[in-house]
């Protein structure tokens, strides 16, 4: 499912509450009923809820670039178009600048562009502090397939420091 930042799962005594913070809710509401009825099922199914309430709820999110894991779909999805792996990053650290953080950090590894050696690439841009404690850092792992074969995306989005 892409657009998905993360999902909450609250469990009572009688009621399973579900929340999923999306990105860009259309990708699912679209044909909406539909959808949701069937996911509903199978969480129902899965979870072996026979006697509690299961309830689901979709959020958007005001910023979905400034969450690291959308921000890691969209690259996975530019580069199994073939583009450009630094023009994918230098597009994400775009959108993710229009999203207020105060910094980000994209690597890329595996075989870039289809060469026969792997390498390492990456980006920062702002104030990236990992070994801060304090510092709120965002951090997604992410794996693409492409035709050459399987990438490893890795995201850091610094928020802000409490």
């Amino acid at each position: 499912m892409e657009g998905i930042a993360r999902i909450e799962i609250q469990k009572r005594i009688d009621l399973i509450q579900i929340i999923i913070y999306m990105g860009f809710p259309k990708l699912l509401i679209e044909d909406k009923p539909r959808r949701i009825e069937e996911l509903q099922m199978n969480v129902q199914k899965e979870l072996n809820c026979v006697n509690r309430k299961l309830n689901i709820a979709i959020t958007r999110i005001s910023n979905p670039y400034g969450h690291p894991n959308i921000l890691a779909e969209f690259i996975a999805g530019q580069l199994k178009n073939r583009v450009s792996f630094r023009k994918a990053m230098k597009k994400a650290i775009e959108l993710t600048e229009q999203a207020n953080t105060k910094g980000i950090q994209v690597q890329i590894a595996g075989r870039i562009d289809g060469k026969e050696i792997a390498r390492v690439e990456w980006i920062r841009e702002g104030r990236v502090p990992l070994q801060t404690i304090e510092a709120k850092i965002d951090y997604c792992s992410y794996t693409v397939r492409t035709i050459y074969g399987v990438l490893g995306i890795k995201i850091w989005i610094f928020v802000d420091e409490e």
